[in-house]
């Protein structure tokens, strides 16, 4: 069945003088960038996604008046005068927004009440750790300068895609690279774990390695000191309106373009003539035809569903093969309940902070990885998440994807005790870390990795992809720069977002401009990109209206 009869998608070839045809699965981050820049570039796209809402994993549902906004803990790129900063100005991400920058990190409280604080300014940082363990001061000092260093480095390389960068841009990363050559050398080697490990003070080697709110493992020194040096410029804030509203700007600056989104539009497969990607199929068996197909969706069901494993090259295989099944590569999916309380749980309170959890406490959360909460005041990050006289609290844990998966298929009632089960502890231990909440909690809402999976389509639950530092990040950059984002034996097809690029939405916008670099390369154009002149004031109304995640949440008594 073809699309829609006499319009540009229906026809295998294209009108004689018509503009290139651009079809894009998934409207994500990756997806709409790459919709937007081949706009840009005098192409005709359309957007086809599954769900009801853009943003993929960047998105956001509510309930009962209250937004739990999903993604964006922080943003690279929220300041004037930087590569990363320009993308999200040619997509329209910050149009008519404030900036939400706070002075510290993160802040971990062990099960004593001890806590330390990640403030972003080293010289307030080495003065705050020296004073809870002077004894510590050698490596103390060393972590702080190293900080020190990082924020005189501008490093984002986020404009042009590698096989396309002249020479004039090679230099000038050079420049910035070779004098702090031994630096990235040294900060990359060093696991935080091994770090971490030398201090002599129990909170601090078990606080470092939860900078970034839970343990990632596996990471080295290198992207803690960028992201706190990025912090500290400003330049990784939180934009207002937060993540479904980064996707909402994004949308209207690819819809100003000419651009089309077809939601409710599953992808059944990718249609393959002679080698080449011609079009798609949806799920009700219509079919659209385009000069070009990009895929912006989960990697596994791309290659081994839309796909059919027919594709694949030593760098595939490696990855969907072997790394996808390889326990400790894939980002882990994570366990999140929003809390809708009454009234405000005051200013002074740190607007992130991990709590250590006793294994007592861990047991109780099913499926943790790790013996941490993470508690974060998300209405101090953005005006309109909660309604007048309310406040939204974000509480997350890394969790095993199998449990869930495996519980929701099994066993219903079950999958819905053990959330009321997250429900419970977090009611209770917010109670205990902040007296007087329990009382003043409305709901809560749960969303496990099971969920994340049903409304993604991502492998696992996993909302970052590829764990970055791993095997995976390598293979990734080479598809990234010598595979040019495409697929052995394939024409017409190219692969955009976080399973060829990795994880952040930085990195994710910026796999779109990359795709449409190498489709005018190979066309023969020159790349052009123009930054959006929107600057209507945001407001939340221009979130649209929001779907519920489930008909499940926990009101008053959980165990009702």
């Amino acid at each position: 069945m073809a699309g829609d009869a006499g319009d540009a998608w229906s026809a295998e070839e294209r009108e004689a003088g018509g503009s290139p045809r651009v079809i894009v699965i998934g409207a994500g981050i990756a997806g709409m960038s790459t919709g937007c820049y081949a706009q840009m570039n005098g192409m005709r796209s359309r957007i086809f996604e599954k769900h009801v809402l853009p943003g993929g994993c960047c998105t956001a549902w509510s309930r009962d008046g209250y937004i739990f906004d999903y993604c964006i803990e922080w943003l690279i790129g929220t300041a004037d005068g930087n590569d990363a900063h320009q993308v999200w100005r040619e997509l329209g991400a910050l149009d008519g927004k404030t900036i939400t920058n706070f002075e510290m990190f993160n802040r971990v409280v062990d099960e004593t009440g001890r806590s330390v604080v990640f403030f972003n300014d080293p010289d307030r940082l080495e003065r705050h750790l020296l004073d809870l363990s002077p004894a510590d001061a050698r490596l103390i000092r060393s972590f702080c300068r190293d900080l020190r260093r990082f924020i005189g480095i501008e490093l984002y390389p986020f404009l042009t895609a590698p096989a396309l960068r002249t020479v004039r841009e090679r230099a000038a990363t050079l420049r910035t690279v070779l004098p702090a050559f031994r630096l990235f050398w040294r900060t990359s080697a060093t696991p935080m774990h091994r770090f971490a490990d030398r201090f002599q003070d129990p909170l601090l080697r078990r606080a470092f390695r939860n900078i970034f709110f839970q343990d990632p493992e596996g990471f080295p020194l290198l992207p803690y000191l960028f992201n706190m040096a990025s912090a500290h410029h400003h330049n990784a804030g939180f934009p207002q309106g937060g993540s479904l509203g980064l996707a909402r700007s994004i949308e209207e600056r690819y819809k100003a373009l000419g651009g089309e989104i077809s939601y409710r539009a599953r992808v059944e497969r990718i249609l393959v003539e002679d080698g080449r990607a011609i079009g798609i199929e949806l799920r009700n068996g219509r079919r659209y035809y385009a000069d070009h197909v990009v895929s912006a969706c989960d990697g596994h069901t791309t290659i081994h569903g839309l796909l059919q494993g027919r594709f694949t090259g030593p760098r595939i295989d490696k990855l969907y093969n072997d790394l996808l099944h390889r326990p400790g590569t894939l980002f882990p999916a994570v366990v999140s309940a929003f809390v809708g309380v009454r009234g405000d749980l005051g200013p002074d309170r740190a607007h992130s902070t991990t709590y250590l959890l006793s294994s007592e406490d861990a047991a109780q959360l099913p499926g943790a990885l790790q013996n941490s909460l993470v508690v974060q005041l998300r209405s101090r990050y953005s005006d309109g998440f909660a309604p007048p006289g309310r406040s939204v609290v974000h509480c997350t844990y890394f969790s095993d994807f199998a449990y869930w998966k495996a519980l929701r298929a099994v066993d219903r009632k079950e999958y819905r005790a053990k959330k009321h089960q997250v429900a419970d502890f977090v009611r209770n231990f917010l109670e205990r870390r902040l007296p007087g909440t329990a009382e003043r909690i409305e709901l809560v809402d749960v969303a496990s990795p099971a969920t994340t999976r049903r409304y993604t389509g991502n492998h696992d639950g996993s909302i970052l992809a590829w764990k970055a530092f791993s095997e995976a990040d390598d293979i990734a950059a080479k598809l990234v720069g010598k595979d040019r984002m495409r697929l052995p034996g394939l024409r017409g097809f190219s692969m955009a977002g976080q399973w060829v690029g990795m994880g952040g939405l930085i990195r994710a916008a910026s796999t779109g401009r990359f795709v449409v670099q190498y489709l005018c390369d190979e066309l023969g154009c020159g790349f052009t990109a123009s930054e959006s002149q929107g600057g209507e004031p945001w407001h939340p109304g221009k979130l649209g209206r929001l779907p519920q995640l489930d008909r499940w949440s926990a009101r008053g008594d959980t165990r009702t």
